[in-house]
């Protein structure tokens, strides 16, 4: 069995270059770095003395909270669907 291919993406997140190894698409990669950036920025309008750790912190605790909502309704959802499945 072969491992798929790494592919090498380089991405600015709040203004520092990151090269991001893995097996997703340039433009996924891209995205996400997008996405983590623009919360970033949210968050630093909200309280210009954070300093770059705290940031990133505050970022990684508002997405996984953004992340777990999202999973409880997906198995709401889908609970609902074996429901009436039945």
């Amino acid at each position: 069995m072969t491992q798929p291919d790494k592919l090498r993406t380089t991405v600015n997140i709040y203004g520092r270059s990151y090269k991001i190894v893995g097996e997703e698409t340039e433009d996924h990669v891209k995205l996400i770095a997008d996405l983590v950036d623009e919360k970033m920025q949210e968050i630093h309008k909200i309280n210009k003395s954070l300093d770059t750790t705290s940031l990133a912190v505050l970022t990684a605790i508002n997405t996984m909270n953004d992340y777990i909502k999202l999973k409880e309704d997906f198995e709401a959802l889908q609970s609902l669907l074996e429901e009436k499945e039945e």
